[in-house]
């Protein structure tokens, strides 16, 4: 798989570092509410494990799946809830969104409302990586964890048709591999 990568971007040190000062900035900002983080499967859960092992407060955790893109790197434009969240206590629940990276932010901005409109108590997004170049609608995360270029990265959790997201680092796909 590293044959694969042109570059690293973020290290495994940038990210240890990304993580623990946001961790810090969560613990601080939810102190005193009943924090659930929420991760977006699939991309995310590599970030949240790290997240959640570093935050200092009692947090809870659940899941959902959700897809805009079909096979490849070309967003579909529509938003796909394939795994909901089913939670009676919801209206009790501060909801801090974990995904991987923003691009569009169609995504992310769609579920902050649909959690709303469910009756979350707050919701608030949080990212590891942001495209802020690739922004389709106003959305701004609450938390980012790094601003990237508009490069087609792998690794930490992202993927290129379901491979890469073992790699211990962000890394730039070589372009012959998603262009074949």
């Amino acid at each position: 798989m590293n044959q694969d990568i042109a570059q690293i971007l973020v290290s495994e040190e940038e990210i240890n570092e990304i993580v623990t000062r946001m961790a810090k900035e969560i613990s601080r900002d939810y102190e005193g509410k009943n924090l659930l983080l929420l991760g977006i499967l699939k991309g995310s859960v590599v970030f949240m494990g790290e997240l959640m092992k570093r935050v200092t407060i009692p947090v809870q955790i659940d899941f959902m799946k959700v897809s805009s893109y079909g096979s490849g790197t070309k967003s579909t434009g529509n938003i796909d809830i394939i795994l909901d969240i089913r939670r009676k206590d919801i209206d009790k629940c501060d909801i801090l969104i974990v995904e991987d990276i923003i691009d569009s932010g169609k995504t992310l901005s769609y579920l902050a409302k649909y959690l709303q409109r469910k009756g979350a108590k707050s919701v608030k997004t949080c990212t590891m990586l942001d495209k802020p170049s690739r922004r389709e609608v106003d959305f701004k995360s609450d938390y980012v964890g790094r601003e990237i270029p508009d490069l087609f990265v792998v690794g930490y959790g992202l993927d290129y048709d379901e491979n890469y997201r073992a790699l211990p680092y962000v890394g730039v796909l070589k372009e012959e591999i998603y262009n074949k």
